[in-house]
């Protein structure tokens, strides 16, 4: 029994796919052979190859695993295989619509098959990330007890997303993105094959390249996307028919000849390109550290790129402007004092103006920033000085610095030989402000970039007066 897979199953609970079935379905890898861009998994003698095929015996390796990898890149392509090749039982969860109750039925059928010698029963949990606490909790005895094989997928860092106890019970796998080269492969593959399209339509080269191009690495939507163009080429509702007046030699398709998928096909099939980006997941945080290290790198062009990624996937606007104040702070610094200046004003511009038009001020901001000489010698010289106050290194302030504007100060010697800066030339006036114990430290060192170098120059001379005797 197969309560939470919208797929038909057979009696031994894997998917039985109709000829109705997405074509992504239709076209799942019925072998590893046929699996596309995971080669450094399915090395021979690799865990996941002995999970999937079975040894000279007839056995499997007994193991769960947590398949961590962006979308459309084959995990539950993998939770199929290990459970079809290997003859087990295959049952699927959705973490987004499964509780804990179904999760504890699934063990116990997979228990009583066990004890009355039935099939094992491989558990596909997807989206494992979106399970609570208490539900991976759950798992925990099947897996340790091998009730079940857990197949876990998830977009997301399991470090992060995952429970300790459970990622520690399992074998953590890493799908590589696809390439184009890949997706390439899988599209060909489906126009021909008996289980797509079996050639009834033809793909242009450049329906191909754009279609791949739109996919972005994601199998699943290239085919999505593929089966909708082929569906207007077949019903007559492709780009010939735009006129009013398409027939067969307009398609490129006379009597007897196949249609041809186009350009315009695909184009229609799809308006734009769903940027691969989850604003409370992984993909957050990667992007987000690509844009501030592109900045910090003085590699405009891809901090444009990051940035465009951010702006077109819906980031909160005031999120990227307050990391460009951030990085204005701690990576150009003195070298470009005005970046801050440009950061902070973007950040208020942002906030009064909103979206769309405030991605125009990002943009200004982020040329700025990524164009601006970089030094963060002021940020290292904040958290050295930072680091000697936690350790202890404070001392007393000097007495002539003390305040002495209240009654008996004076009198403790507060303030006395105190020399006013602007009395003195260059408004300099040679004594020591550090605590004695500090006497002497430099926590700042310019770099000689940007407006920094006339710092350094002008900082040795001050340095020099501070420490003489006048």
């Amino acid at each position: 029994m197969d309560l939470f897979s919208a797929v038909t199953t057979s009696e031994r609970g894997t998917p039985e796919v109709s000829d109705a079935a997405p074509l992504a379905v239709r076209m799942r890898p019925a072998s590893v052979a046929e699996i596309a861009g995971q080669g450094h998994l399915l090395e021979p003698g690799s865990p996941l190859r002995r999970l999937i095929e079975p040894d000279a015996a007839g056995r499997a390796a007994p193991s769960s695993v947590i398949l961590w990898g962006p979308p459309g890149t084959g995990k539950t392509t993998l939770a199929y295989l290990i459970a079809t090749v290997s003859g087990r039982r295959f049952v699927e969860l959705s973490a987004v619509t499964a509780g804990v109750k179904d999760v504890r039925q699934v063990v116990e059928d997979a228990r009583r098959r066990l004890a009355t010698g039935g099939s094992e029963t491989v558990l596909f949990v997807d989206e494992v990330h979106r399970f609570s606490k208490t539900q991976q909790d759950a798992l925990l005895p099947s897996v340790e007890n091998r009730w079940v094989t857990l197949v876990a997928a998830t977009t997301e860092n399991p470090s992060f997303s995952v429970n300790s106890p459970l990622l520690s019970r399992s074998l953590l796998l890493t799908l590589r993105p696809l390439t184009s080269e890949h997706v390439r492969e899988l599209v060909e593959r489906a126009v021909t094959d008996e289980r797509g399209l079996g050639g009834a339509v033809g793909l242009a080269d450049d329906a191909a390249e754009h279609l791949v191009r739109l996919a972005g690495g994601d199998a699943r939507k290239a085919l999505t996307i593929l089966e909708a163009a082929a569906g207007a080429v077949l019903s007559g509702d492709g780009h010939a028919a735009d006129d009013g007046h398409g027939t067969d030699e307009d398609r490129g398709a006379g009597p007897g000849t196949t249609p041809e998928i186009a350009l315009a096909d695909v184009e229609r099939a799809v308006d734009v390109a769903a940027v691969r980006y989850d604003r409370a997941g992984d993909q957050h945080y990667d992007v987000i550290s690509a844009f501030i290290k592109s900045i910090r790198g003085s590699d405009v062009d891809a901090a444009l790129h990051y940035l465009a990624r951010m702006v077109a996937a819906g980031e909160d606007p005031r999120f990227i402007a307050r990391r460009l104040v951030i990085s204005a702070a701690e990576d150009v610094g003195v070298a470009d004092p005005s970046a801050l200046q440009t950061a902070v004003a973007a950040a208020q511009a942002v906030q009064l103006i909103g979206m769309p038009e405030g991605r125009i001020v990002l943009a200004e901001a982020v040329v700025h920033l990524a164009t601006a000489p970089k030094s963060n010698a002021a940020y290292l010289a904040g958290d050295a000085a930072l680091a000697d106050v936690r350790a202890g290194k404070a001392g007393t302030v000097p007495l002539h610095l003390r305040d002495a504007h209240y009654a008996g100060a004076e009198g403790l010697g507060h303030g006395n030989d105190y020399r006013y800066a602007h009395d003195w030339p260059h408004a300099v006036a040679p004594q020591q402000y550090l605590p004695d114990t500090l006497a002497g430290t430099e926590y700042y060192s310019p770099s000689d970039r940007g407006f920094e170098r006339q710092v350094s120059e002008r900082l040795e001379r001050v340095r020099g007066i501070l420490r003489s005797e006048g």
